[in-house]
């Protein structure tokens, strides 16, 4: 076996590329701590079939290429800091938190990314403070990796999130938002419902009813309730409400689905016709709700949804959660509807609840 590791070692200096990759992924499946220093050189190989094999290499490895790594992040050559931090941020390894927090300040936005994604996963508290900035960050992905990390972080990083609720910068709200969510912490829910009422840029109050609704909290349900008289956030608060779960919004949500509180305007969707506005995807997300919901109370008028081009499927879907108890109600459909697509729907959702023809 150390014959084999010297001997691929040696073949990285090859004058072929191809020798060079062979040699890298070899040394990947071997394993060996000596390689590691080796493949870290040839990081800089001109050729990226080199690169990646190496790459790959030092991430099979793993722990005993990972303070070699973190030296790496401070390299001259970015392609160099590239490769290493996106091992470290598979690797994820306690030992490298001080070179990936500087990192964070790569003038390369990969390099950025890849650290945030690393100090995620180790979730040290240490990272917060150095992470918060990248919430508005130029780069999209960096932002997003960046309120991925705070929300992995957790607890000691709340404190942060919710000051920057109040960020002048609009960017720097909307992930902290986007955070708090995934942070699924109940303390998140009065900031966000003040976020939901208050703040002056439309996609951050969106965000807030995303957030309430991944959160799950019961508090959330009047207020969301409320937010569906918003044109804009109509529909993002009834899908809310499916995710909370709460028994208390059904009577609200089979009234999307009647149609008795249609609002009298509702805004059209880019990029569609006239005929498809936001009441349409209130329905949709109406139905998805009450069958996650499961409230029985909801399966006269999910039937009703059955008739409804737009949200046929979606009805049939959700009333397929509700077992046996919609079998009766689907046969009597069967009894008297003709329409060939409504009784593909309602004896696909017969067979999907175990109901075959002639068992008693």
């Amino acid at each position: 076996m150390a014959d084999a590791v010297a001997e691929q070692i040696a073949a990285l200096k090859d004058e072929d590329w191809a020798i060079r990759e062979e040699a890298a992924t070899m040394l990947g499946r071997l394993r060996d701590p000596r390689a590691v220093a080796p493949l870290v050189s040839v990081l800089r190989d001109g050729d990226r079939a080199v690169r990646d094999a190496a790459t790959g290499a030092l991430l099979s490895i793993g722990e005993p290429a990972v303070t070699t790594l973190g030296a790496c992040l401070s390299d001259p050559v970015l392609t160099v800091q590239e490769l290493a931090s996106s091992v470290l941020a598979a690797i994820a390894d306690v030992r490298v938190v001080a070179p990936l927090i500087k990192a964070l300040k790569s003038p390369d936005w990969i390099v950025r990314m890849h650290a945030a994604k690393a100090l995620g996963r180790i979730q040290d508290p240490e990272s917060v403070a150095p992470l918060v900035p990248l919430l508005q960050d130029k780069v999209k992905a960096v932002r997003e990796e960046a309120s991925t990390a705070l929300a992995a972080i957790g607890e000691a990083a709340l404190s942060s999130l919710l000051d920057a609720l109040t960020h002048t910068e609009w960017l720097v709200r909307l992930h902290a938002v986007e955070a708090l969510g995934k942070t699924r912490s109940p303390e998140a829910v009065d900031p966000l419902l003040s976020v939901l009422f208050n703040d002056r840029d439309r996609a951050v109050r969106e965000d807030a009813v995303r957030a309430l609704g991944q959160i799950g909290d019961a508090r959330a349900v009047e207020f969301l309730v409320t937010a569906m008289n918003t044109t804009g956030l109509r529909p993002l608060a009834v899908e809310a409400l499916g995710r909370i779960g709460h028994r208390s919004a059904v009577p609200m949500l089979i009234a999307v689905i009647e149609r008795v509180d249609q609002p009298e305007a509702a805004r059209p969707i880019d990029g569609c016709s006239d005929q498809w506005d936001e009441e349409i995807l209130t329905m949709g997300a109406a139905v998805r709700a009450l069958g996650t919901i499961r409230d029985e109370a909801a399966i006269p008028s999910l039937m009703k949804a059955l008739r409804y081009t737009v949200t046929r499927a979606e009805a049939a879907e959700a009333l397929t959660r509700f077992g046996d108890a919609v079998i009766a109600p689907l046969l009597a459909v069967l009894t008297r509807e003709s329409d060939e697509n409504i009784l593909y729907h309602v004896k696909d959702t017969l067979a999907r609840v175990g109901w075959r023809a002639g068992r008693v």
